[in-house]
């Protein structure tokens, strides 16, 4: 975290048929989109036939040696702010199986397509510990990594985690994603659940996000100006929860209401 993308090479690889080529068309032009909107040269790439559509970007970019932000940065008492809904992975799957409305796609779509960029901007200026993205290990999953990599632990208020309002009615209609059960399993021993959490939101706190938020780690004196700064520029600010000391239970993330 604290790069600047600067270039990028592309590659796309699509179906060899005729009809799937106006969707490759709206694909890259929207891949050009977002890249102009980041300040992002793409300076070549490869298009080559498969049966399974594929796109994506190799990014080169440069970082100053004294504002890198890696996962170790985190400090005790630091604030946990998050700037994007949580459950795209359970909306996508409603959207596979035709459970979502219009408003609903539009929304996560638009949530899914803003770029982390303005946020990322705004915290490198207030002055942060450390941020990671919310990507397929879900919150807790990228959370319990640098709390790992930094022997902290973290309490987490469940009741102040933005939420996508329709995941709630999807997961409770059993509409969850492999991905997300695979976190659940995989990170469920490193967290200790306050009894009244409901199930349907430890499930959300471990979905499997695509394109998510930054999670970021500020010290509790600058917790306010990095929000106000996040709200001033239109960016969600959801305050969640504080890094605290390591404890001696093998649980480094404690979730209460």
């Amino acid at each position: 975290m604290g790069g600047r993308p600067v270039a990028a090479l592309n590659i796309a690889m699509f179906p060899n048929q005729q009809e799937f080529f106006p969707v490759l068309n709206r694909v890259m032009q929207g891949g050009i989109d977002k890249m102009t909107e980041a300040g992002v040269s793409i300076i070549g790439g490869h298009t080559i036939k498969d049966k399974e559509p594929k796109f994506g970007y190799a990014v080169m970019g440069t970082i100053h040696p004294d504002r890198i932000l890696d996962n170790c940065g985190a400090r005790i008492g630091d604030a946990l702010i998050l700037t994007k809904k949580i459950g795209t992975g359970i909306i996508s799957t409603g959207v596979k199986a035709g459970k979502c409305s219009a408003a609903v796609i539009e929304e996560f779509t638009n949530s899914m397509a803003t770029l982390n960029k303005k946020a990322s901007e705004i915290m490198l200026g207030v002055g942060v510990s450390t941020a990671t993205d919310i990507t397929g290990f879900g919150l807790i999953g990228h959370l319990f990594e640098v709390l790992n990599a930094t022997k902290c632990s973290a309490h987490l208020h469940s009741s102040m985690v933005p939420f996508f309002e329709d995941s709630i009615r999807l997961a409770n209609m059993g509409i969850i994603p492999g991905g997300t059960r695979d976190n659940r399993k995989s990170f469920e021993h490193h967290v200790a659940w306050d009894t009244d959490i409901p199930e349907v939101e430890r499930i959300l706190m471990n979905d499997a996000q695509t394109s998510g938020g930054l999670l970021i780690f500020v010290p509790d004196s600058k917790k306010d100006e990095l929000i106000a700064a996040l709200q001033q520029a239109g960016v969600l600010a959801a305050y969640i929860g504080n890094a605290m000391a390591e404890s001696n239970n093998r649980e480094r993330i404690v979730v209460s209401r």
